[in-house]
Protein backbone atom coordinates (compact mmCIF):
# COMPACT_ATOMS: atom_id res chain seq x y z
CA UNK A 1 0.00 0.00 0.00
CA UNK A 2 1.58 2.98 -1.18
CA UNK A 3 1.95 6.57 1.21
CA UNK A 4 2.87 10.17 1.15
CA UNK A 5 6.20 11.09 3.35
CA UNK A 6 6.44 14.18 4.78
CA UNK A 7 7.85 16.99 2.40
CA UNK A 8 11.52 18.52 3.02
CA UNK A 9 10.11 22.00 3.89
CA UNK A 10 7.43 20.55 6.76
CA UNK A 11 9.92 18.62 8.47
CA UNK A 12 10.03 20.76 11.15
CA UNK A 13 13.23 18.33 12.81
CA UNK A 14 15.33 18.92 9.19
CA UNK A 15 14.36 22.96 9.30
CA UNK A 16 15.37 23.42 13.06
CA UNK A 17 18.89 21.66 12.44
CA UNK A 18 22.43 22.49 12.00
CA UNK A 19 22.21 21.48 8.18
CA UNK A 20 18.98 23.80 7.92
CA UNK A 21 20.96 26.94 8.89
CA UNK A 22 21.59 28.67 5.49
CA UNK A 23 17.73 27.63 5.00
CA UNK A 24 16.68 29.71 7.93
CA UNK A 25 18.86 32.98 7.12
CA UNK A 26 17.34 32.93 3.89
CA UNK A 27 13.72 33.10 4.94
CA UNK A 28 14.63 35.99 7.62
CA UNK A 29 16.05 37.95 4.68
CA UNK A 30 13.09 36.79 1.89
CA UNK A 31 10.63 37.03 4.35
CA UNK A 32 11.35 40.17 5.52
CA UNK A 33 12.52 41.88 2.31
CA UNK A 34 8.54 40.47 0.62
CA UNK A 35 6.51 41.90 3.88
CA UNK A 36 8.99 45.13 3.29
CA UNK A 37 7.13 45.50 -0.83
CA UNK A 38 4.00 44.63 0.46
CA UNK A 39 3.50 47.45 2.60
CA UNK A 40 5.41 50.14 1.08
CA UNK A 41 8.42 50.43 4.09
CA UNK A 42 11.34 51.49 1.88
CA UNK A 43 12.80 54.33 4.21
CA UNK A 44 12.88 53.94 7.86
CA UNK A 45 13.77 56.06 10.75
CA UNK A 46 15.45 53.80 13.04
CA UNK A 47 15.65 54.13 16.85
CA UNK A 48 18.42 53.09 19.21
CA UNK A 49 18.42 52.66 23.12
CA UNK A 50 18.33 51.36 26.11
CA UNK A 51 15.42 48.19 27.05
CA UNK A 52 15.36 49.55 30.62
CA UNK A 53 13.86 52.72 29.93
CA UNK A 54 10.47 53.27 31.43
CA UNK A 55 7.88 56.25 30.39
CA UNK A 56 8.14 59.05 32.62
CA UNK A 57 4.82 58.92 34.58
CA UNK A 58 5.24 55.44 35.76
CA UNK A 59 8.76 56.01 36.70
CA UNK A 60 7.46 58.96 38.91
CA UNK A 61 4.96 56.59 40.34
CA UNK A 62 6.74 54.05 40.97
CA UNK A 63 9.79 56.40 42.78
CA UNK A 64 6.52 58.00 45.23
CA UNK A 65 5.79 54.20 46.12
CA UNK A 66 9.74 53.12 47.01
CA UNK A 67 10.20 56.61 49.10
CA UNK A 68 6.63 55.83 50.86
CA UNK A 69 7.86 52.67 51.58
CA UNK A 70 11.52 53.40 52.67
CA UNK A 71 9.94 56.36 55.32
CA UNK A 72 8.30 53.19 56.82
CA UNK A 73 11.60 51.59 57.38
CA UNK A 74 14.17 53.59 56.69
CA UNK A 75 16.74 51.23 57.77
CA UNK A 76 15.95 48.23 55.01
CA UNK A 77 19.14 47.96 52.72
CA UNK A 78 16.24 46.56 50.22
CA UNK A 79 14.16 49.34 50.18
CA UNK A 80 17.28 51.94 49.93
CA UNK A 81 17.78 49.63 47.20
CA UNK A 82 14.70 49.79 45.41
CA UNK A 83 13.99 54.04 45.91
CA UNK A 84 17.68 54.31 44.63
CA UNK A 85 16.85 51.92 41.33
CA UNK A 86 13.64 54.18 41.46
CA UNK A 87 15.83 57.32 41.20
CA UNK A 88 18.14 56.07 38.30
CA UNK A 89 14.58 55.01 36.53
CA UNK A 90 13.43 58.29 36.59
CA UNK A 91 16.19 59.68 35.22
CA UNK A 92 16.09 57.71 32.66
CA UNK A 93 12.81 58.65 31.67
CA UNK A 94 13.09 61.28 30.04
CA UNK A 95 14.84 60.05 27.10
CA UNK A 96 11.97 57.72 26.81
CA UNK A 97 9.61 60.76 26.97
CA UNK A 98 11.82 62.22 24.53
CA UNK A 99 12.05 59.19 21.96
CA UNK A 100 8.30 58.97 21.89
CA UNK A 101 7.59 62.75 21.25
CA UNK A 102 10.21 63.08 18.29
CA UNK A 103 8.93 59.51 16.49
CA UNK A 104 5.58 61.35 16.74
CA UNK A 105 6.48 64.52 15.72
CA UNK A 106 8.19 62.86 12.88
CA UNK A 107 5.64 60.22 11.81
CA UNK A 108 3.28 63.50 11.54
CA UNK A 109 5.69 65.21 9.32
CA UNK A 110 6.42 62.43 7.31
CA UNK A 111 2.41 62.22 6.51
CA UNK A 112 2.17 65.27 5.62
CA UNK A 113 4.59 65.03 2.50
CA UNK A 114 3.87 63.65 -0.54
CA UNK A 115 4.52 60.00 -1.67
CA UNK A 116 7.33 60.84 -3.90
CA UNK A 117 10.70 58.48 -3.96
CA UNK A 118 8.80 55.79 -1.97
CA UNK A 119 8.17 58.09 1.22
CA UNK A 120 6.65 58.21 3.57
CA UNK A 121 9.55 58.03 6.20
CA UNK A 122 8.52 55.27 8.95
CA UNK A 123 9.90 55.02 12.55
CA UNK A 124 11.70 51.35 12.80
CA UNK A 125 13.12 50.14 16.24
CA UNK A 126 14.13 46.91 17.91
CA UNK A 127 10.28 46.13 19.26
CA UNK A 128 10.83 45.48 22.46
CA UNK A 129 10.41 47.48 25.84
CA UNK A 130 11.91 50.51 26.60
CA UNK A 131 13.40 53.46 24.08
CA UNK A 132 12.22 51.05 21.30
CA UNK A 133 8.56 50.96 22.86
CA UNK A 134 8.83 54.83 22.89
CA UNK A 135 9.41 55.23 19.70
CA UNK A 136 6.72 53.11 18.05
CA UNK A 137 4.42 54.29 20.96
CA UNK A 138 5.17 57.75 19.48
CA UNK A 139 4.41 56.45 16.12
CA UNK A 140 1.01 55.38 17.19
CA UNK A 141 0.42 58.90 18.74
CA UNK A 142 0.04 60.13 15.54
CA UNK A 143 -2.89 59.36 12.89
CA UNK A 144 -2.39 56.74 10.99
CA UNK A 145 0.99 56.24 12.11
CA UNK A 146 2.59 53.05 11.16
CA UNK A 147 5.89 52.17 13.38
CA UNK A 148 8.28 48.76 12.37
CA UNK A 149 9.21 46.26 15.23
CA UNK A 150 12.60 44.23 14.21
CA UNK A 151 12.40 42.54 17.51
CA UNK A 152 15.16 39.41 18.27
CA UNK A 153 14.62 36.21 20.41
CA UNK A 154 16.65 36.48 23.50
CA UNK A 155 16.18 34.75 26.96
CA UNK A 156 15.22 37.69 29.08
CA UNK A 157 12.75 39.41 26.47
CA UNK A 158 8.68 39.11 26.29
CA UNK A 159 8.07 39.58 22.12
CA UNK A 160 7.62 42.86 20.38
CA UNK A 161 5.66 45.57 22.73
CA UNK A 162 2.19 46.25 21.70
CA UNK A 163 2.38 49.73 19.93
CA UNK A 164 4.13 48.04 16.93
CA UNK A 165 1.83 48.06 13.39
CA UNK A 166 0.85 44.19 13.57
CA UNK A 167 1.47 43.75 10.31
CA UNK A 168 5.34 45.08 10.69
CA UNK A 169 6.07 43.53 13.59
CA UNK A 170 9.17 40.77 13.39
CA UNK A 171 10.66 38.39 15.80
CA UNK A 172 14.52 37.53 14.02
CA UNK A 173 16.72 34.31 15.47
CA UNK A 174 19.99 35.56 13.85
CA UNK A 175 21.42 39.17 14.65
CA UNK A 176 23.01 39.99 11.82
CA UNK A 177 20.02 39.25 9.21
CA UNK A 178 18.11 41.91 11.92
CA UNK A 179 21.07 44.51 11.58
CA UNK A 180 21.14 44.14 7.84
CA UNK A 181 16.82 45.54 8.24
CA UNK A 182 17.87 47.82 10.44
CA UNK A 183 19.97 49.45 8.03
CA UNK A 184 19.06 48.72 4.37
CA UNK A 185 16.02 51.02 4.33
CA UNK A 186 17.54 53.40 7.14
CA UNK A 187 17.10 56.89 6.28
CA UNK A 188 18.45 58.31 9.53
CA UNK A 189 19.60 56.70 12.71
CA UNK A 190 18.84 58.59 16.33
CA UNK A 191 20.82 56.78 19.36
CA UNK A 192 19.50 57.45 22.56
CA UNK A 193 21.23 56.04 25.61
CA UNK A 194 21.64 52.64 25.49
CA UNK A 195 23.99 49.73 26.56
CA UNK A 196 26.07 47.43 24.71
CA UNK A 197 23.52 46.49 22.03
CA UNK A 198 23.24 50.08 21.34
CA UNK A 199 26.86 51.16 21.51
CA UNK A 200 27.30 47.62 19.17
CA UNK A 201 24.80 48.57 16.91
CA UNK A 202 26.33 52.60 16.67
CA UNK A 203 29.97 51.29 15.94
CA UNK A 204 28.74 49.03 13.41
CA UNK A 205 26.78 51.74 11.61
CA UNK A 206 29.61 54.41 11.93
CA UNK A 207 31.81 51.49 10.67
CA UNK A 208 30.13 50.60 7.39
CA UNK A 209 29.63 54.78 6.75
CA UNK A 210 32.99 55.59 7.33
CA UNK A 211 34.82 52.64 5.26
CA UNK A 212 31.68 53.17 2.20
CA UNK A 213 29.66 50.19 2.86
CA UNK A 214 26.78 52.80 3.12
CA UNK A 215 27.36 54.92 0.36
CA UNK A 216 24.13 56.93 1.15
CA UNK A 217 23.77 59.87 3.05
CA UNK A 218 22.79 58.91 6.60
CA UNK A 219 22.21 61.49 9.49
CA UNK A 220 23.04 59.92 13.00
CA UNK A 221 22.06 61.79 16.03
CA UNK A 222 23.52 61.15 19.39
CA UNK A 223 20.74 62.53 21.77
CA UNK A 224 21.57 63.32 25.39
CA UNK A 225 24.61 64.83 26.10
CA UNK A 226 25.05 64.27 29.68
CA UNK A 227 24.69 60.71 28.95
CA UNK A 228 27.33 60.61 25.92
CA UNK A 229 29.56 63.00 27.29
CA UNK A 230 30.21 60.42 30.11
CA UNK A 231 30.31 57.17 27.80
CA UNK A 232 31.98 58.13 24.93
CA UNK A 233 34.42 60.71 23.95
CA UNK A 234 35.43 60.18 20.03
CA UNK A 235 37.36 63.05 20.05
CA UNK A 236 40.38 61.64 21.47
CA UNK A 237 40.08 58.80 18.70
CA UNK A 238 40.32 61.99 16.24
CA UNK A 239 43.56 63.25 19.09
CA UNK A 240 45.29 60.09 18.71
CA UNK A 241 44.59 60.10 14.99
CA UNK A 242 42.52 56.43 15.17
CA UNK A 243 40.65 58.40 13.36
CA UNK A 244 40.33 61.17 10.86
CA UNK A 245 38.96 64.26 11.80
CA UNK A 246 36.55 64.87 9.22
CA UNK A 247 34.76 61.40 10.93
CA UNK A 248 33.88 63.58 14.30
CA UNK A 249 31.35 65.24 11.47
CA UNK A 250 29.67 61.58 10.89
CA UNK A 251 27.46 62.23 14.66
CA UNK A 252 25.11 65.23 15.27
CA UNK A 253 24.98 65.39 19.36
CA UNK A 254 21.42 66.87 20.29
CA UNK A 255 19.89 67.18 23.39
CA UNK A 256 16.06 68.73 22.29
CA UNK A 257 13.37 66.74 20.35
CA UNK A 258 12.92 70.23 18.93
CA UNK A 259 16.78 70.23 17.61
CA UNK A 260 16.71 66.74 16.82
CA UNK A 261 13.70 66.94 14.72
CA UNK A 262 14.72 70.14 12.73
CA UNK A 263 18.17 68.39 11.67
CA UNK A 264 16.14 65.41 10.75
CA UNK A 265 13.86 67.60 8.55
CA UNK A 266 16.73 69.70 6.93
CA UNK A 267 18.34 66.70 6.07
CA UNK A 268 15.24 64.35 5.29
CA UNK A 269 13.23 67.14 3.24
Amino acid sequence: MSFFPEKAYKNLSFLNSTDARPIRILCEYEETRQRFRDHNIHNTIVFFGSARAKAGDEARVALDEARAALAASPDDAALQNVASRAEIAVKLSGYYDSARELARRLTVWSGSMDNESGRPYVICSGGGPGIMEAANRGAADAPDGRSVGLGISLPFEQGVNDWVTPELAFEFHYFFTRKYWFLYPCKALVIFPGGFGTMDELFETLTLVQTGKIRKDLPIILFGDDYWDGVLNIDVMSQFGTISPKDLDLIHRSNTVDDAFEHLVSRLG
